[in-house]
């Protein structure tokens, strides 16, 4: 399968302060590279001959979910090179090895193989597609890697599909459905229909909204799975009728966009309250939707504004750096995301936990889940989004929750709810390692 997306030129644009090189690409043959090392050269001569340690990150730099997993890449890298520039970790630099899973799961699970068996990776931050991060789950521990996940929200990754190699820095859908369910019944309605992306992300965020909006006093009159991917949306949202408050949206990527702009086109989202995922306003599918999404009430873990949790220097010099390298592969100049968020504070925890276990390597995999398991993230320029707690018990983060309205094509924040107050009981049983 060829993979065009490193001749684009929003390719070159992720890594513009580095060089690309190819001492070894994964997959190269018939035009085709599974893999591609990203080093700065500058680094490469200032650690001199120490081994670098090597960091995979697969997302979907193709396919449906390529606009996120693009801008997953430059917080990922951004994190990189912040590292390499204070020293490396322990003394070493780190060296990113960049894969696209094409948003499929059979790719993804493919490239994951090859990061592991050939190119030797002693790390990986990435994930992007629920669906493509549970195919991976087993490799990860089959090779005894320590996998961060750094967007992936399906609920099973930390609860009945969990294991001791996976950590989730972020939040996920109980966590979010504890901090909204209430304000949505409060403010917004007691009667609710659900439209999702009919995958497990969004069949795991239906669910879990669900249970919490009816222990709010809540309802869910129907539900309306659409499958992944969906130009057009209409034949599914036209039988979306009857006595009702609100439309709950659980969508990301084109798919946000989609929904956003085609419930408004046939009146939806005037006649019914229009709330959802935060996913479905990101910044960067604003300019798409334009005055379509005006009033759409959404919660996220992250918002780019410089005001309330995110008013802090710290969140000021990561907004600023994101915002100039998302203008590097995007003229338009989109704010940050929190694809780009998740992933810089992920690779940030795991520099953390390198640096805590002295990590040299795989063979010290089970010391660096030691350092990460319970690992308290303070605000700071590696947390620019503030404290929030890596739990033992099942590897999930609660970082702060924000709901925020969209007025004027901005966000608005209208309420915040700390991590602590979205705490959900842990649910899994690590397999013994």
């Amino acid at each position: 399968m060829s993979e065009k997306w490193k001749e684009e030129d929003w390719a070159q644009g992720v890594w513009y302060s580095g060089k690309v090189t190819r001492r070894r690409v994964v997959g190269w043959g018939g035009g085709a590279i599974g893999a591609l090392m990203l080093v700065p050269a500058p680094w490469r001569a200032a650690f001199g001959q120490a081994k670098p340690y090597k960091i995979g990150a697969i997302n979907p730099l193709s396919g449906a979910g390529a606009a996120g997993g693009k801008t997953a890449l430059v917080g990922v890298q951004m994190a990189v090179d912040r590292i390499n520039a204070m020293g490396g970790v322990n003394g070493r630099p780190i060296e990113l090895i960049v894969a696209d899973d094409e948003s499929k799961p059979d790719v993804g699970r493919r490239k994951t193989s090859k990061l592991v068996d050939e190119d030797q990776i002693d790390a990986h931050v990435g994930g992007f597609l629920s669906n493509i991060c549970l195919a991976c789950m087993p490799v990860w521990e089959e090779a005894k890697i320590v996998n961060m996940i750094s967007v992936c929200l399906d609920t099973t990754l930390t609860t009945t599909k969990c294991n001791r190699y996976s950590f989730r820095v972020h939040d996920y859908a109980p966590a979010q459905a504890v901090a909204f369910a209430p304000y949505l019944i409060k403010s917004l309605g007691k009667k609710w229909h659900i439209a999702y992306a009919d995958y497990s992300w969004g069949q795991s965020t239906r669910d879990a909204y669900a249970q919490e909006i009816k222990k709010a006093g809540g309802e869910i009159v129907e539900t309306t799975g659409i499958p992944l991917g969906t130009a057009d949306m209409t034949p599914f949202l036209s039988k979306v009728t009857g006595q009702f408050d609100g439309l709950l949206g659980i969508f990301f990527g084109k798919d946000g966009v989609t929904i956003g702009n085609q419930a408004y086109d046939l009146g939806l989202t005037k006649r019914y309250k229009w709330a959802g995922d935060g996913a479905i306003a990101e910044s960067t599918n604003l300019p798409a939707l334009g005055n379509k999404i005006e009033g759409f009430v959404g919660i996220n873990r992250y918002i780019p504004i410089q005001e309330g949790p995110f008013n802090t220097p710290e969140h000021k010099k990561f907004f600023d750096e994101s915002k100039a390298r998302l203008a590097k592969i995007d003229p338009s100049g989109p704010l940050p995301d929190r694809y780009v968020q998740s992933n810089y504070e992920a690779m940030n925890a795991l520099r953390v936990g390198m640096e805590k276990s002295k990590f040299r390597g795989r063979e010290d995999t089970m010391k660096l889940i030691e350092a990460l398991e319970g690992l308290q993230m303070k605000l700071s320029d590696d947390f620019p989004t503030g404290d929030k707690l890596l739990r033992k018990d099942d590897h999930q983060a609660f970082p702060l929750q924000v709901i925020f309205e969209i007025k004027d094509g901005k966000h608005r924040i209208i309420e915040t709810i700390p991590g602590d107050k979205t705490l959900f009981p842990p649910a899994c049983k690590f397999a013994s390692t």
